[in-house]
């Protein structure tokens, strides 16, 4: 299961490792970062995932951003709030791309009443699964 933090929506995706695939899910609502917890592990509970992976919005030059400070934290709550293994994964221009994705399926751009973030959450999916495709 892929995670897109953010601080007012995560974005969530569902991979199978042996297929390669990845699909996204609605997302999950934040207040500064923090989700709902019971909603999280409820969605966890259902997907049942061997691990979760985090996206890590670091800058286009490698350098930390507030944001993947903040993502990093994320991570770390949720590896000791769910005793499940989390991966960090380079996010960068996922959401860029899950924008283009959007519009290509016909969507005008209102990223508000259409947030991209769980198309976010499947490229970051994507990206680990390719990189990791004979674990």
């Amino acid at each position: 299961m892929a995670l897109d933090f953010g601080l007012s929506q995560i974005g969530v995706a569902v991979g199978n490792c042996q297929l390669g695939s990845s699909q996204p899910l609605p997302i999950l609502r934040a207040r500064d970062g923090i989700p709902d917890w019971q909603t999280l592990e409820a969605r966890i509970a259902e997907w049942r995932p061997d691990l979760l992976v985090v996206g890590d919005p670091i800058n286009m030059d490698g350098s930390d951003s507030p944001m993947s400070i903040r993502a990093r934290k994320f991570a770390r709550r949720l590896q000791a709030r769910l005793a499940l293994e989390v991966i960090l994964v380079d996010e960068r221009l996922t959401s860029f791309e899950a924008k283009i994705v959007s519009r290509a399926r016909g969507h005008k751009g209102d990223y508000r009443k259409r947030p991209v973030d769980s198309l976010a959450a499947m490229l970051i999916l994507r990206t680990w699964l390719a990189e990791n495709d004979s674990r």
